[in-house]
């Protein structure tokens, strides 16, 4: 009878235990010294050692000597300290090696710090701590665990460990890990947070599958090369200053607080390409998504600091447990001395895709974040990045002329000074009127381009100017000695047709799409660009114009896209790219309980004013062949019956089944509150939209109601909405909140305009952000522009085919699905 792979599996690991019949000994050397008994057939699954064996690599790390019994002994040193500086850093080896063997004991991860769509923020800060018992025969995997694990398993070579601990460090992004995460993303040697699991001495069940000896056996010598792709950098420098921590732990950093004897390496830090940068991406999209509810959180746990004006969307309930005597959750230090530093938070506060109402609280939240800074001193090297945030991080253009009158006598009670300077909030006032006087006067108003500029098409204001424009206005300018003022004028790309998924892919990542097992170059690939994505004209770097990059240079990905005049040259050598001298009009949208929206109804947020035009965006689902997709559009909203906005409401009776449970029509188990209802509104039949989608839709059987709406640069075909419903649920409805129309300085009296916008939906728990960008379209009153697509992380707030949501129990009403626009006319 032939031996089963199983049977086979099971000698080799069989083999490994007991170290029998070994033809090769790995002698491996960090903070410890121990020798493995291995097998050739095996070890050749790690791309490190293949090549050792097959290809005669060679390099410092590794010296390979003869033993007098014939077997070869490998001596590998590894100097990386995200490897070495566990506490029990010899274990991670073991279970690097024992996997290539296909056994080694389960990773259990603390359901503490592992956040769900129940609870966002992980449990313990909905006032549930779950129990920390480690099942048996598994082994604890804490945080600086999973860390070590993939530095290990990228400096071996072996895909499936890496994925798999880079899946479980997308698992665990939460309060008390995001910032020793962002700190790894960016090949800082941070010190680590304590772990409340104690990480046993060896692997659970390897205990006896190395030999420790004595640490003075250690190979002297360091490595100078590195398998896996990824690089050694210096702390000195500009690498130090990248630091995401704050001054007062940067301190702490520096001492190297790792209980290693080596100083040359704790002069090293480690970056390990774009698996470093996919984490960076996953911490920024939770730290954008989160960041005033973080804040909050810190405020409620230092009663000697309140922020002032700051108000979230979604009041969160998390506060409530801080307050709770009960508990004892300590709130995790983000915002304060202690965690950001001063340019990571002033990165955050600018970045376009926070989810922050509109300006004016950006601009408390600024205000609120340097009042608690300020609150133990002030530290002059932290100063220029707030002068920064307050100076060019905030759009004062974008706000009304009441809320910039009310910033210029707002000050700082520490340095006795305003926070913004007056000539800032004066230059956002006279960018205000101009763009008004192009809007009341179009038509009697000439481009702003140099002559050569094309005349604006119908629906366009003629406000942009494209890089040769910009230049000749430098030239033109350098004639007259005003070079200075024309090269560091701020401009905005005007935006392409675009989509990008960054952070936590949702996917499996122990294969590929088409099931295949995952390597190295698929590990490393970089965040998943949308195939329809445009090509933009030769010579222009798309991915700095339209903050597609995501590096530790641009913050992985949330830089704001603002450009100085010379910056605008240097990125465009064709001289095509179009720009806008007018910054972006910003602002968060948040959608609840969308999982009781019915097909094809709608769910609005609330209604802005922007340029002379109300806007809002809505939500939809679509159902096809049992899975849902989410549709999300931004919409030109009538003045006329603006529909009332999505927002959290008390329980009330939705359907009582059998056991007095509230129920939806699928039978699971409601929240402590119902859907948010809008009431029906009068719209004109049949209202068009289009819909350029991830995937694009087939044209639909339903004309348009104008063709003139065509989107000749869309890569989808054009597609009509179905005529708008609301969704009935059998019970007495809540009340809609009271829905007032924004105030309106003046109105565009054009019955079409052209803009271009953008939109970021952040995943449930905030680890992953997919972002749509939309060149410019033509927005009629009561017409809507957007995308409906599976890769918003439907699952996560729908429920799809006859799958119900995970974890079906009462949830807060921090569960929502929230998004930030950009919006910029033409």
């Amino acid at each position: 009878m032939q031996p089963s792979p199983l049977d086979i599996q099971s000698h080799l690991y069989s083999s490994f235990l007991q170290a029998s019949t070994y033809d090769v000994a790995l002698r491996v050397s960090g903070t410890w010294n121990a020798v493995y008994k291995l097998h050739r057939v095996v070890l050749i699954q790690s791309g490190f050692l293949r090549s050792l064996f097959t290809s005669g690599f060679s390099e410092s790390a590794v010296k390979l000597t003869t033993l007098r019994n014939g077997t070869d002994e490998i001596n590998i040193t590894f100097d990386d300290l995200n490897i070495t500086r566990a506490a029990q850093s010899h274990s991670i080896p073991r279970i690097c090696i024992s996997r290539l063997y296909g056994g080694g004991p389960s990773l259990h991860i603390s359901p503490n710090l592992i956040p769900t769509t129940n609870y966002p923020l992980t449990p313990p800060f909905s006032g549930i701590v779950e129990s920390e018992e480690i099942p048996p025969g598994t082994h604890p995997a804490t945080p600086r665990f999973l860390q070590s694990l993939l530095a290990t398993a990228i400096y071996l070579s072996i895909p499936s460990v890496a994925s798999q601990a880079l899946a479980l460090i997308f698992k665990t992004i939460g309060p008390n890990t995001v910032l020793q995460y962002l700190n790894f993303a960016c090949g800082i040697s941070a010190p680590c947070k304590e772990d409340v699991i104690e990480e046993p001495e060896a692997a659970v069940g390897l205990e006896n599958v190395a030999q420790l000896l004595d640490l003075d056996e250690v190979v002297d010598f360091v490595p100078s090369v590195r398998p896996g792709g990824f690089k050694s950098r210096s702390l000195d420098g500009s690498d130090r200053n990248s630091s995401v921590l704050s001054a007062a732990s940067s301190a702490e950093s520096a001492t190297g607080d790792f209980d290693h004897p080596s100083h040359e390496i704790l002069s090293t830090s480690h970056h390990y390409g774009a698996v470093s940068d996919k984490i960076g991406e996953a911490c920024v999209c939770w730290l954008t998504r989160w960041a005033t509810d973080i804040l909050q959180l810190e405020a409620d746990g230092d009663v000697s600091f309140r922020p002032r004006g700051l108000s979230s969307l979604n009041p969160s309930k998390v506060a409530a447990v801080i307050s709770d005597k009960t508990t004892s959750i300590k709130p995790p230090v983000i915002w304060g001395s202690g965690g950001l530093s001063a340019k990571w938070a002033a990165a955050i506060i600018s970045a376009d895709t926070l989810f922050i109402k509109n300006e004016k609280e950006r601009y408390n939240l600024a205000r609120s974040v340097v009042a608690l800074r300020r609150c133990g001193g002030i530290l002059e090297e932290e100063e220029p990045f707030w002068t920064d945030v307050f100076e060019h991080g905030i759009y004062y253009s974008n706000m009304t002329f009441e809320d910039i009158l009310y910033i210029s006598q707002d000050i700082c009670p520490i340095t006795t000074r305003p926070y913004v300077s007056l000539s800032t909030l004066q230059a956002s006032h006279w960018t205000q009127s101009i763009l008004r006087h192009h809007i009341l006067n179009r038509g009697r108003v000439s481009s702003p381009g140099s002559p050569s500029s094309p005349a604006p098409r119908d629906k366009e204001l003629g406000i942009n100017l494209t890089t040769a424009d910009i230049l000749g206005r430098i030239t033109k300018a350098d004639k007259h000695d005003t070079i200075t003022s024309e090269k560091d004028k701020p401009y905005f790309p005007v935006f392409s047709d675009a989509s990008l998924r960054i952070g936590d892919s949702g996917t499996n990542v122990f294969t590929t799409p088409t099931g295949t097992p995952l390597s190295m170059e698929d590990l490393f690939n970089p965040s998943h660009l949308a195939a329809h994505n445009h090509p933009r004209p030769a010579g222009v770097q798309g991915t700095s114009l339209t903050n597609m990059s995501t590096r530790e240079e641009n913050f992985f990905g949330i830089m704001n896209a603002r450009f100085s005049g010379h910056r605008c040259i240097e990125s465009d050598s064709t001289g095509k790219f179009r720009w806008s001298p007018f910054p972006p009009f910003r602002f968060s949208v948040e959608f609840w309980d969308i999982d009781l929206l019915k097909e094809k109804s709608r769910l609005h947020s609330q209604t802005i004013w922007h340029a002379g035009s109300l806007f809002n965006v809505y939500v939809q689902i679509v159902r096809k062949k049992g899975q849902a997709q989410l549709g999300i559009y931004l919409h030109r909203q009538s003045i006329v019956d603006i529909p009332p906005c999505s927002a959290p409401s008390l329980v009330t009776h939705i359907q009582t089944a059998e056991d007095g449970n509230l129920t939806g029509p699928s039978g699971r188990q409601l929240y402590t509150r119902q859907l948010s209802l809008p009431s029906t509104v009068n719209v004109p039949s049949s209202p068009t939209h289009y819909s350029p989608s991830i995937h694009p839709p087939t044209r639909s059987t339903t004309p348009s109601a104008n063709p003139n709406h065509a989107r000749p640069s869309s890569p989808p075909s054009p597609s009509a909405s179905p005529p708008l419903t609301y969704p009935s649920i059998s019970g007495t409805y809540p009340p809609t909140p009271t829905t007032f129309a924004p105030q309106q300085p003046y109105r565009d009296p054009r019955a079409s305009v052209s803009a271009y916008f953008a939109i970021s939906c952040a995943s449930a728990t905030g680890s992953s952000q997919t972002r749509f960008s939309s060149s410019p379209d033509v927005f009629s009153v009561s017409q809507s522009w957007g995308w409906k697509s599976s890769t918003l992380r439907t699952e996560d707030f729908v429920e799809v085919g006859i799958q119900t949501l995970p974890n079906p129990s009462v949830r807060g009403d921090e569960i929502s699905f929230r998004a930030t626009v950009l919006l910029g006319l033409v």
